[in-house]
């Protein structure tokens, strides 16, 4: 894997943290920061994923005029967290 170097300016505190974590962790504070960034990174994207996911979804939605009924979705989905069976909320068409 290629690198680039960079420099970067923290406040005294969180770098005293990130030293402290590293110590505890047996791994240098570049590698603490590094891992870090890259976790930061992974969950922008997945966010970033998600919200395009969302505006498709809607996009589709509002094309198709299909949609879920919101009573529907949160019942099963609170059925589902607490373990329990549940059956799939069907399609409603909301727009005539």
């Amino acid at each position: 894997m290629a690198t680039a170097a960079t420099s970067i300016k923290l406040p005294s505190t969180l770098k005293a943290e990130l030293e402290k974590l590293a110590r505890r962790s047996g791994e240098t504070t570049h590698a603490v920061m590094v891992r870090a960034l890259a976790e930061h990174v992974a969950a922008a994207k997945r966010y970033r994923g998600f919200l395009d996911d969302a505006a498709r979804a809607d996009a589709a939605m509002q094309e198709s005029g299909v949609g879920y009924a919101m009573q529907d979705v949160h019942a099963y989905v609170a059925a589902k967290v607490r373990g329990k069976r549940a059956k799939r909320p069907s399609p409603v068409k909301w727009r005539r």
